[in-house]
């Protein structure tokens, strides 16, 4: 496995301890999350919201935790009947890059389309996780590719 793979695997380790923290912390105290996190409108967050967002993080963390461990899980899914049948690839890898898309989305919009985020440093730390994890993603898909190949040259 490449260096540059062992490296973003030890990413998503630390990011999904990370969630998992945070997702603790939503079960704990709902404060935190309109102290900390949505300053912009603090009457919208509740109980429910978060929870809500709780699970919704430790989902996240899960998935991310899952590709650290077993970054080349693919499964394949089959679409359409008869004649037009398409097998598709999908692996755990490009689900965690979702995660982090999803994250990057929902707090740039409740920073810039709904209010409810303030740019403070809780905010942004989100924002750089994601979007620093979204890049080494994308640069991963290089190295992810060219490994299963050279895999299989030494079997043969």
């Amino acid at each position: 496995m490449s260096r540059f793979l062992n490296v973003l695997r030890s990413w998503l380790v630390v990011v999904s301890i990370v969630a998992m923290g945070n997702t603790l912390q939503s079960f704990r105290d709902h404060t935190f999350l309109y102290e900390k996190l949505y300053t912009g409108k603090p009457d919208l967050v509740n109980g429910l919201q978060a929870r809500t967002f709780g699970i919704w993080t430790l989902l996240s963390s899960v998935i991310r935790f899952l590709c650290a461990i077993d970054i080349h899980n693919k499964t394949y899914v089959r679409e359409g009947r008869a004649l037009a049948e398409l097998w598709l690839e999908i692996r755990l890898y490009h689900i965690t890059l979702c995660t982090f898309f999803l994250a990057l989305g929902h707090f740039l919009s409740e920073l810039f389309v709904f209010g409810t985020a303030a740019p403070t440093v809780t905010v942004l730390a989100p924002l750089m996780v994601a979007s620093s994890s979204i890049l080494g993603m994308l640069v991963g898909f290089q190295y992810l590719e060219v490994e299963p190949g050279s895999r299989q040259k030494k079997r043969n």
